[in-house]
């Protein structure tokens, strides 16, 4: 049996309030995946998906929300232990919000413009590796990581020679790692630690490729919390080779 990595982190902060905390009893059970045995994403969805993608530590849900929004064709598979953030991503999906009782009813469904191309894993990504197959995944979005910023703490930075061997092998060759952040000490830990990874290759050509979002990008809460304090976020790809 697998021993369960120690966590660092929250995992529910205030309390959730009531059409939040009925989504969560209601809705994410149909939308949740556990960890099996050979895991086929094209299991997973209704139909099966042009690409399928994974995000890492969505927060509250704003990026997963959009870009699958945007992206109909494709299937994303959100990760995050936070209760709070999964309940937000679940109102984001319904359209539910707290003070309608109206709609906290049984068959809550999508809302209007919405394809079932959302699956949640609510514990730790690490639980999920060994499910996975080689080669899942097209893309995997790892965006604004807790930078444990003190030298002490370093070794539970996500990007790490362990997190990597498992995320090069379920990224496609010629997938994508995306990882953004807005913590200087992460900007460089990142860049050094990728430059050591003979799994993956840094995309930029220019400085332009890195300072800006991505085209099919969407705002994240965080995100926008760190401009309003001054920390430019850069956005970092690197390509599985």
């Amino acid at each position: 049996m697998q021993d369960k990595p120690k966590f660092f982190g929250r995992r529910q902060g205030r309390t959730i309030r009531k059409a939040k905390s009925f989504l969560l009893e209601s809705f994410l059970p149909r939308i949740l995946i556990k960890p099996q045995d050979n895991l086929k994403l094209e299991n997973c969805f209704p139909e099966a998906k042009q690409k399928y993608c994974l995000e890492i530590g969505f927060g509250d849900g704003d990026h997963l929300a959009g870009i699958a929004k945007s992206q109909p064709e494709n299937g994303f598979v959100g990760v995050e232990v936070y209760k709070n953030g999964v309940a937000n991503l679940l109102s984001l999906l319904t359209g539910v919000k707290e003070g309608n009782d109206e709609d906290l009813k049984a068959d809550i469904t999508l809302s209007d413009g919405r394809v079932d191309n959302v699956r949640v894993f609510d514990d730790d990504v690490r639980l999920l590796f060994s499910s996975l197959p080689d080669a899942s995944f097209d893309k995997v979005f790892l965006l604004f990581p807790d930078p444990w910023p003190k030298t002490r703490h370093a070794n539970r930075r996500f990007v790490n020679p362990d997190n990597l061997k498992e995320l090069a092998r379920i990224i496609k060759k010629g997938g994508i790692l995306q990882i953004a952040t807005d913590h200087p000490i992460y900007k460089k830990w990142t860049l050094d630690t990728m430059s050591e990874n003979n799994d993956f290759r840094w995309t930029a050509k220019t400085s332009d490729d890195w300072r800006n979002p991505p085209a099919d990008w969407f705002e994240t809460k965080y995100q926008r919390k760190a401009v309003r304090e001054g920390r430019r976020p850069v956005f970092f790809e690197f390509e599985r080779i």
